[in-house]
């Protein structure tokens, strides 16, 4: 089963000075994080806030070449998470036929908002990686390693803090420091 996602924003996490898109399910409950590099921020970002760049980026070549071709994005689904990694498919037509691509989901993600194509997240991923409203998270699959747990914690915080919920971002900032102080010992 598929969830449609909206893309909420693109943020710059701190403590790791790495970029994070947050997909956010239409039901606004769960939002799944996933990294993307310094590119890809800056393409998503750009399409989210209307802004046209005076050439054609990587991704509007993309979609002026599909385009050109009369092939049309009808998804694009982030379709799997293995060994810490997204995976993405981007589902294409053209004159009746389907195919589908495999994409990074930060790339897939930039070609959709360029074509208003509607992204999915499977629910498999979801239930692995999504945060939900409050700070809770799915019962992950597969252990989160200290930088994942880090990631997710500074991602709840900001949240914690957008949303005016001072006391559990003060326990989050507590968990950050306690988990950053126990990386220092390893």
């Amino acid at each position: 089963m598929t969830i449609p996602v909206k893309v909420e924003k693109v943020t710059l996490d701190t403590s790791t000075n790495r970029f994070v898109v947050i997909l956010r399910d239409d039901s606004g409950k769960r939002w799944l994080p996933i990294v993307v590099g310094s590119a890809e921020a800056q393409a998503i970002a750009l399409q989210l806030e209307n802004i046209d760049p005076p050439r054609p980026l990587t991704h509007d070549l993309m979609r002026n070449l599909l385009d050109t071709m009369g092939i049309r994005i009808s998804r694009i689904i982030v379709n799997d998470l293995r060994e810490n990694t997204y995976y993405a498919i981007i589902d294409l037509k053209n004159s009746g036929s389907k195919k589908e691509v495999d994409a990074r989901p930060s790339d897939a993600i930039a070609l959709a908002l360029r074509t208003n194509a509607p992204i999915f997240v499977e629910e498999d991923v979801m239930r692995k990686a999504a945060i939900r409203e409050g700070g809770e998270s799915d019962e992950p699959a597969e252990p989160l390693n200290s930088m994942q747990k880090l990631e997710r914690l500074n991602l709840d915080l900001d949240n914690a803090v957008q949303e005016e919920r001072f006391e559990n971002a003060a326990r989050i900032r507590d968990e950050i420091k306690e988990l950053k102080e126990n990386m220092g010992k390893n």
